[in-house]
């Protein structure tokens, strides 16, 4: 007769299998370590890239966008308002100094000029008006104060016959004191005239000057207005190329509203742009590369625009070598701002391994062995990365990403 199994024995074959399965999992698990190991202390020669270091110059850079633009671009705007009535260039063309490149219509302005010409002539006509009044007034004022003289001279024969009268008793003293009453007030309407005469005078003086004036002014904006229907015929003032004109025929068009423009394909400069984090560090005079599909032109930092745009510094290239044959209108390149250089300094060659903070771990690379360093880094380009402490010149560096093995104090390099 079967008896049933005791729990006991049941427990215990239980915990014998799990003990079993542990064992083979840790066994597993140490197996997988082992070949993990022996993977990432033992790396292949051709997954990786190597430099020299070596003495020599290092320059610090900031990384940024440019596009080359000419160098010298001549703007035309409409110096009248008007309308488009025919384009006779196309873009692209070729110009020479006073082609015609547009035709605008000029009727309102032209209108507007003989108003301007006719109220200048009125003008003209009332100062010599005002002059005829002047002359008139003075000959009127000059002939009552020649009168005036005339009748004091006749008041003063009176009063000296009628105190004669009075001295030989043929007269009475009334009639002196009147003769003598009459003498002073000739003499004072005779200042009243003169008054009024030097007063006249002064007043139409000054009313002449300012009619003068207004004319002035008024030819001067007569002349102006003349010079704008001369410019109207849209002209190129210089040698180049014409990278853009308002070929919308009918299109009105305001006054200082740009209409062309004309580039000069000799010589270029590039503009430059970077983020805002590095405005503190960019300035007028430094010096900088321009990388040109593999060729480096070097410039120099002109200008620096005072507003930032979405995040954006924009700034102006002066390259030395400006009209190099790479150079082309509108083509985008790369540009790098030195922001500081050595003259010696141990350098290699810059790669992935290079994380860009000022100390971290190298891979130096002395028969098979890759050992890890602890170095510190000093300046960066896109060439070359400066090595200040324990990189000796002529030792190998690997330069490539070994941030799976910066654990390991040496990998073999097979």
């Amino acid at each position: 007769m079967d008896r049933p199994v005791a729990k006991t024995t049941i427990r215990q074959g239980q915990m014998r299998r799990i003990a079993m399965i542990m064992l083979i999992g840790i066994a597993l698990l140490a197996a997988w370590w082992g070949f993990r190991r022996q993977l990432q202390t033992t790396i292949a020669q051709e997954r990786i890239r190597t430099a020299v270091a070596e003495l020599g110059p290092v320059e610090s850079t900031i990384r940024a966008s440019g596009e080359v633009i000419p160098a010298f671009e001549q703007v035309l705007a409409s110096p009248i308002p008007a309308t488009i009535q025919e384009v006779l260039l196309p873009v692209g063309s070729a110009v020479q100094a006073d082609d015609r490149i547009l035709q605008l219509d000029k009727s309102l302005t032209i209108i507007e000029y003989e108003r301007l010409k006719d109220q200048l002539e009125l003008t003209y006509n009332g100062i010599a008006k005002l002059r005829l009044t002047l002359e008139q007034s003075l000959y009127d004022l000059q002939i009552n104060d020649s009168i005036k003289a005339l009748n004091i001279a006749r008041l003063e024969a009176e009063r000296i016959n009628a105190r004669r009268l009075l001295e030989i008793g043929g007269g009475v003293q009334e009639q002196v004191d009147e003769a003598e009453l009459n003498l002073k007030i000739a003499r004072l309407e005779k200042r009243q005239l003169e008054n009024n005469l030097s007063v006249q005078q002064r007043a139409t003086i000054t009313d002449l000057k300012e009619e003068e004036i207004k004319a002035r002014i008024q030819g001067h904006a007569l002349a102006e207005l003349e010079q704008k229907l001369q410019r109207a015929d849209i002209r190129a003032n210089r040698n180049g190329v014409l990278t853009w004109v308002n070929d919308r025929i009918g299109a009105t068009i305001i006054e200082g509203e740009t209409i062309a423009r004309i580039a000069d394909l000799a010589a270029y400069k590039v503009v430059g742009t970077v983020s805002d984090l590095y405005a503190a560090q960019l300035r007028t005079g430094m010096s900088a590369i321009v990388d040109v599909n593999g060729i480096r032109l070097p410039g120099r930092v002109t200008g620096v625009r005072p507003v930032v745009e979405n995040n954006i510094v924009t700034f102006d290239i002066q390259l030395i070598e400006n009209n190099h044959p790479a150079l082309r209108s509108n083509m985008k390149v790369e540009v790098f701002i030195i922001t500081d250089a050595k003259e010696r300094a141990v350098r290699v060659g810059n790669g992935p391994a290079f994380t860009g903070q000022p100390a971290q771990p190298l891979f130096i690379l002395q028969n098979g062995i890759a050992e890890r360093r602890e170095v510190e880094i000093g300046l960066s380009n896109f060439d070359f990365v400066e090595i200040i402490r324990y990189v000796a010149p002529g030792e190998t560096v690997i330069i490539s990403d070994m941030s799976s093995y910066r654990h390991l104090p040496k990998v073999r390099v097979k």
